[in-house]
């Protein structure tokens, strides 16, 4: 089981870093006006697909709507991994605060964000969580944010005695500051509901969510065509980078390993079948990645396979990688 979590670890971070890499290519390549917009559809599609259900699944649903809103996202992150802390105020104020390292723009990933695409992920989600809850009156506060320079993206969720107007319903107080955080009085995840193993699929679900969510967002704003050339180069750099720490991970010793290994840790049923010319031929059952996609569009299929490309460059560059069916390749070793 120590060795299948890992390989679920490995997959998780394997998204995770193409997830950010595509925000960061966005921005050097588009702009941060784009970027941001981007960044925007990407929190918007998740909080419209995820939150209402995610409240019942954490047990939250029927709780005030500040509370309910904090609540979710600090069980729904903690359960990604992501560092997350929670204040309840009153019923009708609490706080979330996410303090450094950031998770989403890890590393020195963070210094490559402008202060409105991290704020636009406050727009997309935040912001729109009183309109989901049927209460107007909710909005969202922000105090600070880790790519200005202060220590975490905080703040709090406030319900107010009158409805808000859109533009309302996120501000910025950066004179504010969430109290000091007691883990011993944050929510909790139910033991029965959540055992390990469970909570270790979905920290690899949760970062899979992420990619899988701005591939659909990048081909709908962008264009399948700029869309889909913007998601590709980001999964070839982040493969080339990525590819010697995730098959040490995985445990592989050679490309086809690898593939295989990736599609088992994501949940799909692979193998790999040497053929008489010296090439192999790896074939998988599915695609995890775009597994619950209405007709993904062929542009998102080949932007994931670049992640392939820019791993077996990281490999052997002489070596070549052919589709051969529509989940299956043939890998040609490098002469």
């Amino acid at each position: 089981m120590s060795d299948e979590r890992a390989a679920w670890d490995a997959v998780g971070d394997w998204y995770h870093a193409w997830f950010t890499g595509i925000v960061l290519t966005a921005v050097s390549r588009r702009g941060a006006r784009d970027a941001a917009e981007l960044v925007f559809g990407i929190f918007r599609r998740q909080q419209r697909e995820r939150f209402l259900p995610g409240l019942e699944k954490l047990g939250i649903a029927g709780l005030p709507p500040a509370v309910a809103a904090a609540r979710y996202h600090y069980l729904s992150n903690a359960i990604g991994g992501v560092g997350v802390e929670y204040v309840e105020e009153s019923p009708r104020k609490a706080w979330i605060r996410y303090p450094p390292p950031r998770w989403v723009w890890p590393g020195a990933a963070i210094c490559g964000i402008p202060s409105e695409v991290n704020a636009a992920m406050l727009r997309g989600w935040h912001a729109n969580n009183g309109v989901m809850l049927g209460c107007l009156r909710l909005g969202f506060v922000c105090t600070g944010q880790t790519v200005d320079g202060q220590p975490g993206l905080e703040g709090y969720y406030f319900e107010h005695d009158r409805d808000l107007a859109p533009e309302e319903r996120l501000r910025f107080a950066r004179g504010e500051r969430m109290p000091r955080f007691d883990p011993a009085t944050a929510p909790h995840l139910p033991a029965d509901d959540w055992p390990a193993e469970r909570i270790a699929k979905a920290k690899r679900g949760y970062a899979m969510e992420y990619a899988r969510t701005a591939m659909q967002e990048a081909v709908a704003l962008f264009g399948p065509m700029e869309g889909g050339h913007l998601l590709g180069l980001a999964a070839r750099l982040v493969a080339m980078q990525l590819y010697a720490e995730t098959a040490a991970a995985l445990g592989t010793s050679t490309f086809a390993e690898f593939m295989v290994a990736m599609a088992t840790a994501e949940g799909d049923a692979a193998d790999a079948a040497p053929q008489d010319d010296g090439s192999i031929i790896v074939t998988r059952r599915g695609c995890a990645l775009l597994r619950g996609v209405a007709d993904p569009h062929p542009a998102m299929m080949a932007a994931w396979e670049d992640l392939l490309v820019g791993a077996l460059a990281a490999a052997d560059r002489f070596a070549v990688l052919e589709r051969v069916g529509p989940l299956a390749w043939r890998v040609r070793p490098g002469e």
